[in-house]
C-alpha cells in the first residue's frame, strides 16, 4: 500500500483539512527533521505531512536538515514524496500564479550535505540522476490538475540556489542562459536524497513572483506571500486528487 508524504514549503507550513491523528518525533542518524511528522487522513486516506521550514517557518533553506527529513519520511513508511515549492519565474510562460511540474533541475547550492553515503561510500552508490523527478508521480500530478480543471505546466528546469537572500538580476540572467525556467532554494539536495532513498519524488511548484530583474519592479515579501496564498487552494485541490489516484 502506497503512503504519500507531502513536504510543505513556503505558503504551506500548515495543512488545513488534514485530520492529524499522530505527530511523531523521529530520531535519525543525521539529527532532527525540520518538525514532528504529522500523520493523518485527507479525504479518507492516510497521508504524512512535513513542513520543511519547520512548524513556524523558522528554518532558512540553507539550514534545513534535508537528510534527516528524507530519512524520517522513509522510516515511518512513506513510499512516495510530493514536494510543494514556491519559486520565481524566469522564462515567459512562468508568470506569477502559474503551477508547474518541473522535469529537470540544476544545482547551484553549496555546503549542503548531499548524500546519505558520505560517511560510508561504495562504488555502487553513484545514483543515476538523468531524470531527477519520478515520471509516474509527475504524470499523476499533471492528471490530478487536469481532473480538477486546473492548469499545471508540464516540464521546466528548476534552478536550486543557496538562499536565503533573493538573487541578483545578473544571477538570474546567468540562470536564463543556463536554460533554467524557475528558481527556488529547496529543490536540492532534497531531490537527490529521495533518489538515494529509492523514494519516487516529484515537485509541484507555485510561481510566486518574477525572478529578480525580469521586470522593473522591486520584489517584496508581501506580494510574494499574497500570490502564494492565492495559489495554495489550487495546490491542495491537486494534492487531494493525487491521493485519490495512489
Amino acid at each position: 500500500m502506497r503512503l504519500l508524504g507531502i513536504i510543505g514549503g513556503s505558503g504551506l507550513t500548515q495543512y488545513p483539512g488534514l485530520d492529524i491523528t499522530e505527530q511523531k518525533h523521529v530520531e535519525t542518524p543525521y539529527g532532527e527533521p525540520s518538525a514532528a511528522i504529522k500523520i493523518g487522513t485527507l479525504n479518507g486516506k492516510k497521508v504524512v505531512f512535513l513542513p520543511r521550514h519547520g512548524d513556524r517557518h523558522s528554518i532558512p533553506p540553507h539550514r534545513i536538515n534535508y537528510r534527516a527529513n528524507i530519512h524520517a519520511l522513509k522510516a515511518i513508511g512513506v513510499t512516495d514524496i510530493l514536494a510543494v515549492a514556491a519559486v520565481g519565474g524566469i522564462t515567459d510562460k512562468f508568470t506569477p500564479g502559474v503551477l508547474s511540474v518541473p522535469d529537470q533541475i540544476i544545482d547551484y547550492t553549496h555546503s549542503r550535505e548531499q548524500s546519505f553515503f558520505s560517511e560510508q561510500f561504495r562504488a555502487d552508490n553513484h545514483i543515476d540522476f538523468t531524470w531527477p523527478y519520478d515520471d509516474e508521480l509527475r504524470e499523476t500530478l499533471l492528471k490530478a490538475a487536469a481532473d480538477a480543471g486546473l492548469s499545471a505546466l508540464d516540464g521546466a528546469t528548476y534552478a536550486a540556489v543557496q538562499g536565503p537572500r533573493l538573487e541578483t538580476a545578473a544571477e538570474i540572467r546567468r540562470l536564463a542562459r543556463d536554460g533554467c525556467d524557475l528558481v527556488g532554494m529547496t529543490g536540492m539536495p532534497e531531490a537527490c536524497l529521495a533518489r538515494e532513498a529509492e523514494l519516487p519524488y516529484a515537485t509541484l511548484a507555485v510561481v510566486a513572483n518574477w525572478a529578480a530583474g525580469i521586470t522593473n519592479n522591486v520584489l517584496t515579501m508581501d506580494e510574494i506571500q499574497q500570490t502564494l496564498a492565492e495559489g495554495i487552494d489550487d495546490v491542495k485541490t491537486i494534492i487531494a486528487n493525487v491521493i485519490k489516484q495512489l
